[in-house]
C-alpha cells in the first residue's frame, strides 16, 4: 500500500502545481519604460498634436522657429527722362519775330542815274530800292548771297509767281546732302516753301527776288545767291512792279 500512496501523494502535488504554473505563463507582464529622444521628430509631432487638444508635453527639446523669408522690396519707378528739345520756329514766320527797324520798308531820298520803276539791289548794304519820282525810292531790307555765292549784273525780271514751287538745283541737292541736309526734288508752293509768298524771276538764270520762310535771315547774307525779302515786302514789291521790269544786282 505505500508505494500506492507515495504515488497518491505526488500526483496530487502536480495537480495543485499546475494551475500555478499557467497563471504565470499568461500574466501580461509589466511595461518596460523607456526614456525617449525627446528631441526625436515623433515626441515633436506628439507635442504639436496636443497642444491642439489642449495637452501639454513637457520637453527639453529647443523649439525651431521658421521665419518667412522678406520679401524683396518693389523696384522704385522713377520718372521717364523728359527730353528738352528747343523750340522750333513758329509756323507764323513773322509771329515772334521782331525785324530791326532799319530793314523795314520806308521811302528814302535816291539821286542815282537809273529811271523810275528801276530795280536797285545793294548787296553790301542789303538793301532793295525800287526808283521812284522826284528823287524817291522805296527801300526794303533783303538777305543776299553767302560768301563764296555773290553776283552782280543786270537783268529784266521774265516771269513773276505767286506761292511759287521749288525745284532746288541738282547742284544745291548735292551741295546740301555733302552737309547731312538731304533737301526734297520738289515742293509745292506754301508757307513753308523757301521761296516764300511771291517770286520774281531774273532773266534766264536760277536767280529770283523771292519771298522766305525765314524772316530772320533778313540783313544776312545765307542764300545761295537769291535776294530774300519778307513775304509781306515781296508781296508790296510785287505789286508794283511788271514783267520786264529792270534789276541791277551790285
Amino acid at each position: 500500500m505505500k508505494p500506492i500512496r507515495l504515488l497518491a501523494a505526488i500526483a496530487a502535488c502536480f495537480i495543485f502545481a499546475l494551475p500555478a504554473t499557467a497563471q504565470e505563463r499568461y500574466r501580461s507582464k509589466p511595461p518596460v519604460v523607456l526614456s525617449p529622444d525627446l528631441a526625436a521628430p515623433w515626441v515633436m509631432q506628439l507635442n504639436s498634436q496636443r497642444s491642439i487638444t489642449g495637452n501639454s508635453v513637457r520637453s527639453n527639446a529647443k523649439k525651431v522657429i521658421v521665419r518667412p523669408a522678406k520679401r524683396a522690396a518693389p523696384p522704385v519707378r522713377t520718372a521717364p527722362r523728359v527730353q528738352t528739345v528747343s523750340a522750333p520756329r513758329p509756323a507764323n514766320p513773322t509771329q515772334g519775330f521782331e525785324l530791326d527797324p532799319v530793314f523795314l520798308p520806308q521811302t528814302v531820298a535816291y539821286h542815282g542815274p537809273e529811271a523810275p520803276g528801276t530795280i536797285v539791289i545793294d548787296t553790301v548794304d542789303r538793301f532793295l530800292y525800287l526808283v521812284g519820282e522826284n528823287g524817291t525810292a522805296r527801300r526794303y531790307g533783303v538777305g543776299v548771297g553767302k560768301p563764296g555765292f555773290e553776283w552782280a549784273g543786270t537783268h529784266k525780271i521774265t516771269r513773276k509767281a505767286e506761292w511759287p514751287s521749288w525745284r532746288p538745283p541738282a547742284e544745291m541737292i548735292k551741295r546740301e546732302k555733302a552737309k547731312g541736309r538731304i533737301l526734297p526734288v520738289f515742293m509745292a508752293g506754301g508757307p513753308a516753301n523757301p521761296l516764300g509768298a511771291r517770286a520774281l524771276y531774273l532773266g534766264s538764270t536760277l536767280y529770283r527776288i523771292h519771298g522766305t520762310n525765314a524772316p530772320w535771315t533778313i540783313g544776312q547774307a545765307v542764300s545761295s545767291g537769291c535776294i530774300r525779302m519778307r513775304n509781306e515786302d515781296v508781296i508790296d514789291l510785287y505789286g508794283r512792279v511788271g514783267v520786264g521790269t529792270k534789276v541791277i544786282v551790285r
